[in-house]
């Protein structure tokens, strides 16, 4: 029997980058983080990273470092929990394109 050699599976990272290349689906990624029930500040600096790797460049990426280090992400969280106190919801969405 010929053993055959499959290609490796691809990169989780490089796979959610490509799907993340989707607007719509970036908005939904960091909405689902920001409703987590229990938050945790590194995921949303990380999902933020991955959404500048797949939408920006490397300027959006410094930027995604700096708001990590700062710890501007726990800020984001308290901003969620208390909109929600108020029966209100923090979301991000597609902005929709200017008529030209």
């Amino acid at each position: 029997m010929e053993t055959q050699k499959y290609p490796a599976s691809r990169d989780y990272r490089e796979y959610s980058i490509e799907s993340l290349q989707n607007p719509e689906r970036a908005a939904g990624y960091i909405t689902a983080i920001l409703e987590e029930e229990d938050p945790e500040p590194e995921l949303l600096a990380a999902a933020l990273d991955d959404v500048a790797a797949a939408l920006g460049g490397d300027q959006d990426r410094e930027w995604v470092k700096d708001f990590g280090v700062k710890g501007k992400s726990q800020t984001v969280y308290e901003l969620a929990e208390w909109l929600n106190a108020l029966g209100l919801k923090l979301t991000v969405t597609v902005k929709q394109k200017q008529l030209e």
